[in-house]
């Protein structure tokens, strides 16, 4: 199943609990459809969201907002029924947002290209952290919920942990890099990697998605999508191929049946999850990389992307204070 974006998509997600998927696109514009294995996609939403491209989006709020950011220094929230605005912040970085993610049923985060990462409530409607934790632009975060540590990566080609909230945990964390190598790192010993899988190389990996505590999906600049098992770590097979094109992003549906991804082709793709893994299980693994001992549960970062994706775009109307963001969430 293919849908025609007619430009150039920056991020994509999946409704909650129903069958709809959300794109931004360099344009600026917010777009949501509808699919079904049965018929063609049907278009639902056509939003004129930012001045400049739109490169994140969540839904939040059970499904019924989306939220959008931009490098025009805004977060706007999104009526998916009506399509109509609920409330936009006009300065809510300093520096373009380039990444968005749900921590809890209250809460989102933003990563700017300045390397400041920002958690939003939206129960109290205001900023509640500002974490200065990255030199460079913020390529990706993931949300360790049962340990509430939200993990970030940057242009920098740092990973950093912020404690949302103290807590102890044992897991892996695996971050992917521009040279198509594999970092996984042992939770809470993050100075150095603790094992390296580099059967991806030389293919930068610019998505992944944690499909169970053994296997995850990444996708790689050759346009290539492949299932890898972790400890043992090993390719276990390619599952997909979007295009010649890099595969810029990856997404389940809400009940795990479609991955959906998006390239430099201008197309999202929803894929038949069960079709794409069928054989898998009976794939000989390759252990041509080393492997750790530790059987550990893992936390997925996507990788760190190419520089020409990041590259920073300062606002002209910097300096407006967050106070103004009070009444951000209001009526969300």
């Amino acid at each position: 199943m293919e849908i025609d974006l007619e430009k150039l998509p920056f991020d994509l997600d999946f409704h909650p609990s129903t069958n709809i998927v959300a794109a931004g696109l360099i344009t600026g514009n917010l777009l949501l459809y509808r699919y079904d294995a049965e018929a063609t996609p049907q278009r639902l939403l056509e939003v004129n969201a930012h001045t400049e491209s739109c490169r994140a989006l969540r839904f939040v709020n059970e499904g019924r907002a989306i939220v959008t950011g931009s490098p025009d220094c805004s977060i706007l929230a999104t009526d998916v029924e009506t399509g109509a605005a609920i409330a936009r912040l006009d300065n809510s970085h300093e520096a373009a947002v380039n990444r968005i993610v749900n921590l809890t049923e209250s809460t989102i985060a933003s990563g700017d290209d300045e390397g400041c990462i920002k958690v939003w409530d939206t129960r109290q409607r205001t900023c509640c952290n500002t974490l200065h934790v990255h030199e460079e632009y913020i390529s990706d975060m993931t949300f360790a919920s049962d340990s509430m540590k939200l993990i970030g990566t940057s242009g920098d080609g740092t990973l950093s942990v912020c404690n949302l909230r103290s807590n102890k945990n044992g897991r892996k964390v695996v971050c992917g890099t521009q040279s198509g190598t594999l970092l996984l790192y042992s939770w809470g010993f993050f100075k150095d990697c603790s094992d390296r899988f580099v059967d991806l190389s030389p293919n930068s990996v610019d998505a992944m998605l944690k499909l169970d505590e053994d296997r995850l999906i990444t996708g790689s600049e050759n346009g290539i999508i492949s299932l890898v098992g972790i400890l043992p770590n090993r390719i276990i097979q390619p599952i997909a191929e979007h295009s010649e094109y890099p595969v810029e992003g990856l997404a389940f549906s809400h009940d795990k049946k479609i991955l959906g991804s998006i390239s430099h082709d201008q197309t999202l793709k929803l894929w038949n999850l069960d079709e794409l893994l069928l054989g898998s299980e009976n794939s000989m693994p390759n252990h041509s990389a080393a492997s750790d001992s530790d059987s550990d549960g893992m936390d997925v970062d996507a990788s760190i992307p190419k520089p020409s994706k990041g590259t920073k775009r300062k606002n002209v109307s910097k300096g407006s204070k967050l106070d103004n963001s009070t009444n951000f969430f209001a009526d969300m």
